[in-house]
């Protein structure tokens, strides 16, 4: 899979779900996403938390690049643009924030590489927009006011293209009623990825998993 701006674009709105993920051992990290890959969502969120958390995205990130090159890996949690910048030159593959920063947007703009800024306000979403930000991540999702904000927003912005993170499960009841809203994908974190099936090295479970989750996507769209 090419891994320029719109083709991550393109295959991240395709699969639908995002998952979103972070494990301090780089070789269980390796797992999870690889089993996330093979459930149908190559498109895969790593998130910036723990100590040294650049150079353990740093070796993943390699050993995707040689044996999984297909695998779409991008960097969560990012709040400042020398963090950002120190990611993308370990080759994230987009970049992913709790709050929208302008500064980390500009980094990612001159790199040509996708950044989803976390917005909870109309300001925020067309602040993101004026910054050049396809898509923006509606966070936290729930708290925020969930489908009902999302079909608010689109109203008076029928171009916005919407991911929400938090408050999304992946059973086929939650995804209808927010992708029914509106939403061009969604974030999900330990609903998607079980702290127990992570430590009892389920990865079967975990493709499974993802795997259900996307097909729920694909079914709602297809009506």
């Amino acid at each position: 899979m090419p891994h320029d701006r719109l083709s991550v674009l393109t295959a991240l709105q395709t699969q639908g779900v995002c998952p979103v993920f972070y494990h301090s051992d780089p070789e269980t990290s390796l797992n999870v996403i690889r089993a996330c890959a093979r459930g149908g969502a190559p498109v895969i969120e790593f998130t910036n938390r723990g100590d040294f958390a650049v150079d353990l995205f740093g070796e993943i990130a390699r050993e995707l690049g040689r044996t999984d090159p297909d695998i779409v890996l991008g960097i969560g949690s990012v709040l400042d643009a020398g963090t950002a910048a120190m990611f993308l030159n370990r080759a994230a593959r987009f970049v992913v924030s709790p709050a929208l920063v302008p500064e980390v947007a500009t980094v990612c703009n001159r790199r040509m590489v996708a950044y989803f800024p976390g917005c909870g306000s109309v300001t925020d979403i067309s602040n993101a927009q004026a910054l050049g930000c396809e898509i923006v991540k509606l966070f936290p999702g729930a708290s925020v006011g969930g489908p009902d904000f999302v079909k608010a927003v689109l109203g008076p912005m029928p171009w916005t293209k919407i991911m929400p993170t938090g408050g999304v499960d992946p059973d086929p009841a939650s995804i209808a009623k927010w992708f029914g809203s509106g939403i061009v994908a969604a974030g999900m974190g330990s609903r998607l990825i079980t702290d127990a099936a992570v430590r009892d090295g389920d990865w079967a479970g975990i493709e499974a998993s993802v795997r259900t989750a996307v097909q729920a996507v694909g079914a709602f769209r297809a009506g």
